[in-house]
């Protein structure tokens, strides 16, 4: 497994892993690497089958087994409690860690996440999925942003995205990978067992998000026990790319509450 560690030093500071959504790359938090690495020692990392760490994604095990992933890391890094951000599928990997290991998550971030896929999700991935078979690599790369962004986001953006279909052809994570995370997606069901989940978590949506209802969140709002629910108005699945200082002052009240205070 690919990771890096950033931000603080100090031998006290505590770490958050942050885990991203489909295309499985650490890059994806950019936007919160400044924010998060004034407080914590963050470590990102490249999921099985894309990025750095490369391969293929295995055949059976699911969200299980990229949660596994996460716990090796854990370990190397010898990891005895750590808080964990999660988008959309890293936000499984971290239902999943907090069912089978409640112990080594202190607090827990779920942005645009499910506890069970809504219907609307799986039409979206049949769609890519289609893409992907009939007309090409291009073609899913492309229609990517269409799914993560709100219609003038992308407007204003539009060099932006180019360049990052360029940078998703190139470094295409392979067609193989791809089907077998939306099949892991796809077959994740823990609706009956968020109850067990104790730990202190911040549930994390938008109202615009087209790839995933924000009524999945309000689901897992109701069934985490001690689970905080913010929604936005506006920024799609990527809201945390979208709005970045707003995004950004949410986790950090949520993880840093007495600091936020003394900053207001």
């Amino acid at each position: 497994m690919h990771f890096e560690v950033h931000g603080q030093t100090r031998p006290e500071a505590e770490t958050i892993l942050l885990s991203s959504g489909l295309g499985g790359s650490g890059s994806y938090w950019a936007p919160q690497m400044e924010m998060l690495g004034q407080h914590f020692r963050v470590v990102t990392y490249d999921h099985r089958g894309t990025g750095k760490t490369g391969g293929e994604v295995p055949e059976t095990g699911g969200i299980s087994a990229m949660a596994d992933d996460v716990l090796e890391i854990a370990s190397s890094l010898k990891l005895e409690k750590f808080h964990f951000m999660g988008h959309a599928l890293g936000g499984l990997i971290g239902l999943d860690i907090a069912l089978r290991r409640p112990d080594l998550i202190d607090k827990l971030v779920l942005i645009n996440a499910w506890s069970k896929a809504d219907p609307l999700s799986g039409r979206c991935f049949d769609a890519r999925i289609s893409l992907l078979e009939h007309s090409g690599v291009e073609a899913f790369v492309k229609a990517q942003p269409l799914f993560l962004y709100p219609a003038v986001w992308m407007s204003e953006n539009a060099e932006r995205l180019a360049r990052d279909d360029a940078h998703g052809v190139a470094h295409f994570q392979g067609k193989q990978n791809v089907l077998r995370r939306i099949a892991a997606l796809r077959a994740f069901d823990v609706d009956e067992r968020l109850s067990y989940i104790k730990n202190q978590t911040l549930v994390l949506t938008a109202k615009d998000d087209l790839l995933v209802p924000f009524t999945r969140s309000l689901l897992l709002a109701e069934g985490l026990p001690n689970a905080e629910l913010v929604i936005f108005d506006m920024g799609a699945h990527a809201v945390n790319a979208v709005d970045v200082s707003g995004f950004n002052e949410t986790v950090k009240k949520f993880l840093l509450p007495s600091a936020s205070a003394r900053i207001s």
